[in-house]
């Protein structure tokens, strides 16, 4: 009966040297896709430590940057305090009639003015001089945003960088159940041998070529690392 049984199973698709042969073929294909997934996974684990290293010095230039804005913003204050002081003695000097004094003393504000004044208190000094209702050249429109623009910058763009890099944690991790899934199929395809039944070597087959299946459409889903192209290694 055992002999009759092993024949009639034989006669069906899945016959033990069919069996053999796809389980072969099925464990290189396997293989060559781990590789592959484990390639990419570290390729994106190196671009997330680039990007969050990158991300870092911005955040720290950046921060540096803020803190030269806030710098000029408190030395123009400053400036544009003493300028008001000779603006004010001017004035008092053309009040009494003393027309040099007030040229000199303007001539002192023009070169204070110039050596002293940032570029964005200058631009500040031109809308301010254009009417006078205006109370400071430091209620223009957008002059403060001016002094920390270049942190800004840097500060977007660190921030842009660090959801880059915690995208390629995300992917990495992505393929590393990628790699999980293969190492189960090729663990199954490894213990095929193991059953003496034909029905049995088949049904462990077909799930662990399932599973290859839905792993290799789950990983095609996965984005490659920025600027990846097979070129660049060769």
């Amino acid at each position: 009966m055992a002999e009759e049984n092993v024949k009639k199973e034989e006669k069906g698709f899945f016959t033990e040297a069919r069996i053999e042969i796809l389980c072969a073929i099925f464990l290189g294909i396997t293989a060559i896709l781990t590789a592959w997934a484990s390639w990419i996974g570290s390729l994106h684990g190196g671009n997330q430590a680039t990007n969050y290293t990158k991300s870092n010095n911005l955040a720290s230039e950046g921060n540096s940057m803020y803190n030269e804005g806030l710098q000029r913003y408190l030395s123009d204050m400053m400036a544009y305090n003493t300028m008001m002081e000779y603006m004010y003695d001017r004035e008092i000097a053309d009040m009494k009639g003393e027309k040099e004094e007030a040229a000199l003393i303007e001539e002192k504000l023009e070169s204070y003015q110039e050596e002293n004044c940032s570029e964005i208190l200058q631009e500040g000094l031109d809308w301010y001089n254009e009417d006078e209702s205006r109370y400071s050249p430091f209620d223009m429109p957008g002059i403060i945003d001016r002094y920390y623009e270049d942190a800004e910058a840097a500060l977007e763009e660190s921030r842009a960088i660090l959801e880059e890099g915690m995208s390629d944690n995300a992917h990495g991790d992505a393929y590393n159940l990628v790699n999980v899934i293969y190492s189960l199929v090729l663990f199954l395809l490894g213990i095929v041998g193991i059953f003496r039944r034909l029905p049995n070597r088949a049904v462990v087959l077909i799930i662990a070529v399932i599973a290859m299946i839905l792993a290799t459409i789950y990983m095609c889903t996965i984005p490659l690392p920025t600027g990846f192209s097979l070129a660049n290694f060769f």
